[in-house]
């Protein structure tokens, strides 16, 4: 995979981030060394190796589920920043 400003650009606009000169310069310095990184996997003979389904063989225990401690309507509104009777107040947070 070759890595150029176009690549590096198409990342930083997914991430919500800029780049710019010298930042943009290391930024694909470091994504070549990261691919290069994983590409050596590719020069393992991986023939005889059974794929990984689990990390171990350990049996997932799960506890059962109980409410240990309820608290009440206004218990839970008692230290909120801002309240409007029954409800949490808080900024707006997705626009139009």
């Amino acid at each position: 995979m070759k890595v150029n400003e176009e690549l590096i650009d198409h990342i930083a606009h997914l991430a919500k981030l800029s780049f710019e000169g010298e930042q943009k310069e290391a930024i694909r310095r470091d994504l070549d060394r990261m691919i290069t990184f994983v590409d050596k996997l590719s020069e393992l003979d991986t023939t005889a190796v059974e794929p990984l389904i689990f990390m171990s063989n350990e049996v997932n225990r799960l506890r059962d589920d109980e409410v240990h401690q309820e608290i009440s309507h206004q218990e839970a509104l008692r230290n909120a920043p801002q309240k409007d009777s029954d409800y949490f107040r808080i900024p707006k947070v997705l626009d139009k």
